[in-house]
């Protein structure tokens, strides 16, 4: 299993470049970034739409540019894998996404992983003009919109919420034919259906529903790239904020877990850097 890291990068936290060289010297193995364009002040949708979750912490409207912060820390860096940790895709213009994935991607060497979620937060995405109940419909299009930017000289998508003819876009991906697109989420039944159709892995949330829930939609999983005729093996299963402890790492290692991906608080230099020396001595031990 390998173990990254993710952090709200926000102007009260430690620098993404600090964080990345200091990341990539203790040997994790990737570094990820979430996204929120903002947060508007009159919102009814609770913390990541659960009922009774408390306030939404100053980060979610404080982050630094998603893009823009892993474009400094792959500058800083050689070998760590960086990530966005999720992008909103359904809230972005493909087109132009799928340049900056693109351009990342070639800016780094090839080190671009590209975390993709439906969201949560109505109200953001109404200021953005998508409706909540089509997000993962529009979240689609839009990436099987870019597969083709990243995969062909002359690219055209039609659908109902995507639609242009043929267009010259470069640079294409270093990686081949794109960056890992990883979908973050729950593993309800579309959300299922996306991972097997057009996405290479899939990285929920730790906690939501135990261990056994999380091996039982695993095994669904399965089932559906059967179903499909996708080769199962072809999608990497990681997981998002897991607790930091040895015995919990190893119980997502024996269910197949490929990468867990650790939360650091959006804090200072002199926080962080005694966790990822704590935290460095997990991966070593780990299946």
């Amino acid at each position: 299993m390998e173990i990254g890291l993710i952090m709200f990068p926000t102007g009260e936290a430690i620098a993404p470049a600090k964080l990345a060289f200091e990341a990539e010297e203790r040997g994790f193995e990737s570094l990820w970034f979430p996204e929120h364009s903002h947060i508007p002040v009159s919102r009814e949708t609770p913390w990541g739409g659960r009922e009774g979750a408390p306030p939404l912490p100053p980060e979610y409207w404080r982050s630094l540019d998603q893009f823009i912060a892993l474009t400094d820390a792959a500058a800083a860096t050689e070998r760590i894998r960086i990530g966005t940790g999720i992008c909103l895709v359904a809230q972005r213009d493909p087109i132009w996404t799928a340049k900056q994935v693109a351009s990342l991607d070639h800016v780094s060497g090839g080190r671009m992983m590209f975390g993709i979620g439906y969201g949560w937060n109505r109200e953001e995405m109404a200021n953005h003009g998508v409706p909540y109940d089509r997000r993962r419909d529009i979240l689609r299009e839009k990436v099987l919109a870019m597969q083709q930017i990243w995969s062909h000289d002359e690219a055209e998508f039609h659908g109902e919420y995507v639609d242009f003819d043929p267009i010259w876009s470069w640079p294409k991906p270093t990686t081949r034919p794109w960056p890992p697109v990883i979908l973050g989420g729950g593993a309800g039944p579309k959300t299922m259906r996306h991972i097997v159709e057009f996405c290479d892995g899939w990285m929920p949330i730790a906690g939501r529903g135990g261990a056994a829930d999380f091996k039982s939609k695993v095994a669904e999983l399965q089932d559906l790239c059967e179903e499909e005729c996708r080769d199962v093996a072809e999608l990497e299963i990681g997981i998002f904020g897991p607790r930091p402890d040895l015995e919990v790492l190893e119980g997502y290692a024996h269910l197949g877990v490929a990468r867990a991906v650790l939360m650091l608080p959006p804090a200072p230099e002199a926080e962080i850097l005694p966790l990822l020396d704590e935290w460095m001595t997990l991966g070593p031990k780990l299946p």
